[in-house]
């Protein structure tokens, strides 16, 4: 049931709309965690290391393609805000079709430079061949990704975040499954967690169109699936390019910094791919709550409610910064539970990823504030400044991971400190810009 954001009270609508995306993000984070899990638990840390340096790349894409389906629900969002129906309809069938075009371009793409590209990312050649089965398994099903993502982020600009959320439970039950049979059962290792991912990717895509069918009538589109609206959709590039490139931006300098850490030994890469996927559990509720936010902004904007908005952006920073408390305190004090998960007995990556947490932990409340910032940008159709502030924060990071790695010498504690300097730099530029736009609310 979609939610209604152009009236009631703000604070338990955005709760409410935010807490299924959350679950549903985490049900999608799963998906990979469960892979890095169990393929450490049952292969070991090489299969780890593999599955982990993979994970940067494959992010990369997928990011990118939640880009332009973030860009289009902005647009959607407005569409349906206004009432404006036809064009609603064409706007979801033509990113679809565009999409659906360029994801299968891309899956080509990057199968066949796949060995050039993790050369260049200073893959040891010991785990090369495990780390390039695991990708190019993944990317043979990006497709699916894409699609099942262009469809949720269309039912959320529409006020509906309940929707995708059982069709992501149940692929991830389904993919625990998958993992334990195909990795520990048949010993595929990390290929076969690769296959288990994919197919379930595969069973969400068709659930959400199944659900769409019964439950959705307005995206019941039939042959108007098929109706391709260049001008709609260079729109869509117009909105959704600059979207993805602020999506991409920021997996680039994840990127950059997994380079430097396979620069390092195995244990700390180990250690890394482990955090990593905390980090993606503990930040993607701030991000959902960031979305919620847009999802706000951009139907009250479309339906000319100004004041709404502003009590919107209030109430969303509030629910940001609570959330930041919570688990920043989580992340603290349960830090060497959540990494042994991933390791085997006193392995040395434990050590390295219970330092991490430590010290990351309490620097969440920055991405608190710059998530909720860039919800009010985005939902209000400044995609400028979000990709500005990305740029400054992934190239202020991978610069200050570089001098502390390299210049001082720092190991795996460098790389909390790096975050933590390019979110400072980040809400240097955002903070600004944004009391400007309150303040004229030129919008």
């Amino acid at each position: 049931m979609a939610t209604d954001f152009t009236k009631g009270k703000i604070a338990p609508e955005l709760i409410g709309f935010t807490i299924p995306l959350v679950l549903g993000n985490i049900f999608q984070l799963l998906y990979n965690a469960v892979d890095g899990v169990i393929v450490g638990r049952f292969v070991g840390d090489e299969a780890l290391y593999a599955v982990g340096t993979s994970n940067p790349l494959m992010t990369l894409v997928i990011l990118f393609f939640n880009g332009i389906a973030l860009g289009s629900g902005i647009l959607i969002g407005t569409h349906y805000g206004a009432k404006d129906y036809g064009t609603l309809k064409r706007q979801i069938s033509s990113t679809m079709i565009g999409g659906v075009v360029f994801a299968l371009a891309v899956s080509v793409l990057f199968i066949a430079l796949a060995r050039p590209i993790f050369t260049l990312m200073q893959v040891k050649e010991e785990v090369m061949e495990l780390s390039l089965g695991y990708m190019r398994i993944i990317f043979a099903g990006l497709v699916f990704t894409f699609m099942y993502n262009c469809l949720a982020a269309v039912m959320r600009a529409m006020g509906d975040s309940v929707g995708p959320l059982a069709f992501l439970a149940v692929s991830a039950v389904i993919n625990v499954a998958g993992d334990l049979i195909l990795v520990a059962w048949l010993g595929l290792g990390a290929n076969g967690a690769a296959i288990s991912t994919v197919v379930c990717e595969a069973l969400s895509c068709v659930f959400c169109l199944v659900y769409i069918h019964m439950k959705v009538p307005i995206l019941r589109l039939g042959r108007e699936w098929l109706v391709f609206d260049k001008k709609l959709f260079r729109k869509t590039v117009s909105y959704g390019s600059t979207s993805a490139m602020q999506q991409a931006t920021v997996q680039l300098g994840k990127i950059a910094v997994q380079s430097i850490v396979n620069s390092m030994d195995i244990a700390v890469g180990a250690a890394f791919t482990i955090v990593n996927r905390i980090d993606d559990f503990a930040y993607t509720p701030q991000q959902n709550i960031g979305h919620a936010m847009t999802s706000f902004m951009a139907i009250n904007r479309g339906a000319g409610k100004t004041d709404r908005m502003k009590k919107g952006f209030r109430d969303g920073i509030i629910i940001e910064l609570c959330y930041a408390a919570l688990i920043a305190l989580v992340c603290f004090v349960f830090a060497e539970p959540l990494v042994s998960l991933s390791t085997k007995g006193d392995s040395g990556a434990l050590t390295q990823g219970v330092n991490y947490l430590h010290l990351i932990s309490f620097m969440y409340f920055l991405p608190a504030l710059t998530n909720g910032i860039q919800g009010f940008f985005r939902g209000i159709g400044d995609l400028r400044v979000t990709l500005i502030s990305s740029i400054v924060n992934m190239g202020v990071r991978v610069l200050a991971a570089l001098v502390l790695v390299y210049g001082f010498h720092l190991g795996m504690e460098a790389l909390p400190f790096s975050y933590l300097i390019g979110w400072v730099a980040m809400l240097a530029v955002e903070t600004p810009l944004f009391i400007k736009s309150i303040r004229t609310m030129s919008i």
